[in-house]
C-alpha cells in the first residue's frame, strides 16, 4: 500500500518464539519471596480465609511447605509470627524462644541454603495491635525502636539472613545496625519496610497475622497514599542508616513510586504485592470474571517492569511452577 510504513512491530509479535526473544522484563522464580505465616503449638493447618491457599502453620509443619517453595524453585522466603501471647510490651517479639526464632531455625535446619527474611514489628506481639508501644494514646517512636532492634536481634541470633522492618517508626534502621553489629551480627542485612503506605489493601494480612488495631489506626506513622516525593526521602534516609535493600508496600497502586525509587536509589528494591491485591484477583477468578494464572502473572510483571528487583507475592510458589 502506497505510503505505508516499512517498520511493522508485529513482526516480532508473530510467534511465541519471537515474543520471548525480544521479551524486555522477565520474570523469574528466583526474584520471588514468598511470604508464610508461622503460628505457636504443633500440627496446626489453618486456612486463611482472605488469602485462598495459604495457611497459617505451626513450626513443625513447616519442611512440607519449605519443600514444596524450594521445588518450585522460589528466591526465599518473609517470615511473619502469629504468637498466642500478646501484652502491651510486645515481650513475644523479642523472646529468643518465640514463634519466629524458632521458625528461623527450623527452616534452616531443613533448608540451609534457602534465604530467609523475617519481618520484625510489634503489631502481631502487642495487645492493641499496633506497630509501636503506646504511650498516652500515642505509638511512641523511640521506645518502640529499642523494642523493634532487640527483635531484629533475636531473628538475626536465631539465623536469620535478613530483617525486615516493617513498623515505619524513625530511625529503627540504624538502631538496628547498631544493634547487630555490637552482637557480632555484622552480616546479617537489613531489608527495610522504607516506603510503607496506610493502605487499604492490608484487610487479609490482618487476619492472617491477627494484627488489627483495637483502637485508631496507623496513619501516623504509614505513609499518606497522596505522597510519592515523602517516599523517596523515606528510602533515601533508611539507606542512609545502612539498610541493605528497601521495600515499597503495596506494589499495584504505587508502581510509580517503585519507578521513581528505581530512578534516584542504588540498592535492590523489592515491592510487596499486598494480601488484597491477592485477594482481588482470587475472587475475581473465582467467579470466572479473569483468569487467575494470566491475572497474576501480568500483575508480577508489571511490578518488576515498574523497577522491582525483587517481589514479595502469595503466588511466589505456584508462579514459580507457572513459569
Amino acid at each position: 500500500m502506497a505510503g505505508f510504513p516499512a517498520s511493522r512491530p508485529r513482526r516480532l509479535r508473530r510467534t511465541a518464539g519471537l515474543r520471548s526473544l525480544v521479551r524486555e522484563t522477565v520474570l523469574e522464580p528466583s526474584k520471588l519471596v514468598l511470604p508464610m505465616f508461622v503460628s505457636e503449638g504443633e500440627g496446626r493447618r489453618e486456612p486463611i480465609d482472605g488469602l485462598p491457599g495459604i495457611e497459617r502453620t505451626s513450626v513443625d509443619e513447616l519442611p512440607a511447605d519449605l519443600d514444596s517453595a524450594i521445588e518450585a524453585g522460589v528466591g526465599g522466603v518473609l517470615v511473619f509470627g502469629v504468637p498466642d501471647h500478646k501484652d502491651e510490651a510486645a515481650s513475644a517479639a523479642y523472646d529468643p524462644d518465640g514463634v519466629v526464632p524458632r521458625a528461623v531455625r527450623a527452616i534452616k535446619q531443613h533448608a540451609a541454603e534457602l534465604p530467609v527474611i523475617t519481618d520484625v514489628c510489634l503489631c502481631s506481639y502487642t495487645s492493641h495491635g499496633h506497630c509501636g508501644l503506646v504511650q498516652d494514646g500515642e505509638v511512641a517512636n523511640d521506645i518502640s525502636v529499642e523494642m523493634i532492634a532487640r527483635a531484629a536481634l533475636t531473628h538475626a541470633e536465631a539465623g536469620a539472613d535478613l530483617v525486615a522492618p516493617s513498623d515505619m517508626m524513625d530511625g529503627r534502621v540504624g538502631a538496628i545496625r547498631t544493634a547487630l553489629d555490637q552482637e557480632g551480627c555484622e552480616n546479617v542485612g537489613i531489608v527495610s519496610y522504607a516506603a510503607k503506605y496506610a493502605s487499604a489493601f492490608y484487610g487479609p494480612f490482618r487476619e492472617a497475622a491477627d494484627s488489627t488495631p483495637s483502637f485508631g489506626d496507623r496513619r501516623s506513622y504509614q505513609m499518606d497514599p497522596a505522597n510519592r516525593r515523602e517516599a523517596l526521602r523515606e528510602l533515601e534516609q533508611d539507606i542512609d542508616e545502612a539498610a541493605d535493600a528497601v521495600i515499597v508496600k503495596p506494589a499495584l497502586a504505587y508502581l510509580d513510586v517503585i519507578a521513581a525509587a528505581r530512578e534516584r536509589v542504588d540498592v535492590p528494591i523489592a515491592a510487596y504485592s499486598t494480601s488484597g491485591e491477592y485477594a482481588m484477583v482470587m475472587a475475581a477468578a473465582e467467579r470466572g470474571w479473569v483468569d487467575e494464572r494470566q491475572a497474576a502473572l501480568e500483575l508480577l510483571t508489571g511490578v518488576r517492569r515498574a523497577g522491582a528487583d525483587i517481589v514479595i507475592t502469595y503466588w511466589a510458589d505456584r508462579v514459580s511452577r507457572w513459569l
